[in-house]
């Protein structure tokens, strides 16, 4: 048996607090929509929305009723319909799901029996504390993940999303490089840590060269240049998988890109809207950012490059990576409304240069939020990887074909990104919410 991780004990008030939030959340991203949204159409990249609000009851139910207290199965059939390890994903639009009205009750009951037990204490314990804080954090990706499908579906804006006020819309560009030095960095997190993910055990010696990397992420603009420059027609600006990549689906720009009166135009969930030019470019894949990179004489930051950059903390007279290492780009508190946009409130993403109250120790704007950065790692293991017990987190994609990603989006939640968290998609995605900053070549 897996033991479960030694992460920190936080108090039933706490976990009772982040269980409602994101029950509420979900049902907040189903609002509004038909039956036939709810299912949706048959892809490769998104679930139906239908079996995601009552997958992630289930995995409550799985890791905390049953595997911590004994219950009996709530629904008998619940493990055919919701098991994500043994239900194919091509095969959960042909599933006898139960509607909705049956799944919300289903989802009621398994969040009433949680919170009744957090309420009598009988949850308190540090295992108890662990899975209760896994299972949120599986909910809210999976609250990401209806997101985006949302955006990749063109279905209306979630009810709850705000306007961005003018004072953060004005932000304006931010551009420039900041210099790193190199020395000796603990890739990953470290037992003492207060939540991790397998994918992140354990911190390991990572020797770094001296880079510059980018304050901010790529910018509209910046990749409308590469567009306009018939970027997307020359080959010798692809890797190989790109350039067949490219050729098979026809792209010539951005996925929600679209030309509207000779400007360019972007979609927000159902509606075009011109594209700002100081927002990060988004909803690109990582052969887009790599063929951006080329055009621009420009790299991909490798994943170490990207933590250092992000949570490390310069060092008066020192020509070395020294001193201690943050938890977030500003420190070890988490992030508030104040530091990045995250929490989907906006829906959308906000201009490179808001956020000031954000910045790493070594002046990077916005590492965390806005939009997920793709980065040139593959993503695999670390030496000595052990799974916990979520066995396919992780272990599964170890396959060559999916590279890190760092930093959350506007739609990632605030308490499950930190600067060791590690996001993996395939390199031809480009429905998520991600976008890219860079690094100068390396000198000869």
């Amino acid at each position: 048996m897996i033991d479960f991780p030694k992460v920190q004990q936080v108090s039933n008030k706490y976990l009772e607090k982040i269980v409602r939030d994101a029950d509420a959340r979900t049902i907040q991203l189903i609002e509004g929509l038909d039956d036939d949204q709810l299912m949706g159409p048959k892809l490769n990249i998104v679930n139906p929305m239908l079996w995601c609000i009552g997958h992630t009851a289930w995995f409550y139910e799985k890791f905390i009723l049953r595997d911590r207290e004994n219950l009996a199965p709530i629904l008998d059939y619940g493990d055919t319909l919701y098991d994500s390890m043994a239900v194919a994903h091509n095969t959960r639009w042909d599933l006898n799901l139960p509607d909705l009205e049956t799944t919300i009750k289903y989802r009621e009951t398994i969040r009433d029996l949680i919170l009744e037990r957090l309420g009598s204490d009988k949850l308190a314990s540090a295992e108890n504390s662990y899975f209760l804080q896994l299972t949120v954090f599986h909910e809210d990706m999976h609250d990401e993940a209806l997101t985006y499908t949302r955006q990749t579906l063109g279905y209306p804006r979630p009810p709850f999303v705000e306007s961005v006020p003018v004072s953060i819309e004005g932000g304006g560009p931010y551009p420039g490089d900041v210099e790193i030095p190199g020395g000796v960095h603990m890739l990953g997190s470290r037992p003492t840590a207060p939540f991790f993910m397998d994918n992140e055990k354990w911190g390991q010696g990572y020797e770094v060269k001296p880079f510059s990397i980018s304050k901010a992420p790529v910018t509209n603009e910046e990749f409308a240049e590469f567009v306009d420059a018939r970027g997307y027609q020359r080959e010798e600006l692809w890797t190989s998988a790109g350039w067949q990549w490219r050729s098979k689906v026809g792209a010539e720009h951005p996925f929600h890109w679209k030309k509207i009166e000779g400007n360019w135009h972007t979609k927000y969930f159902d509606k075009f809207e011109v594209l700002h030019p100081y927002e990060p470019v988004v909803y690109v894949n990582w052969f887009e950012a790599m063929a951006w990179c080329k055009w621009a004489a420009r790299r991909l930051p490798w994943e170490g490059e990207w933590e250092v950059a992000a949570s490390r903390i310069p060092q008066v007279d020192s020509d070395t990576l020294q001193g201690p290492e943050n938890r977030y780009p500003w420190g070890n508190e988490i992030a508030t409304s104040n530091h990045a946009n995250l929490d989907g409130f906006y829906g959308r993403p906000v201009d490179v240069g808001a956020f000031s109250r954000g910045d790493s120790a070594y002046g990077c704007r916005q590492m965390m939020g806005n939009v997920w950065e793709w980065t040139q790692s593959a993503f695999m293991g670390f030496e000595g990887f052990v799974p916990d017990p979520y066995v396919d987190y992780s272990k599964p994609w170890f396959d060559g074909q999916h590279a890190v990603l760092r930093g959350g989006s506007w739609a990632t939640r605030n308490r499950i990104v930190w600067n060791t968290f590690r996001n993996f998609y395939t390199c031809d995605r480009r429905d998520v919410i991600a976008g890219f900053r860079t690094c100068a070549l390396d000198l000869a």
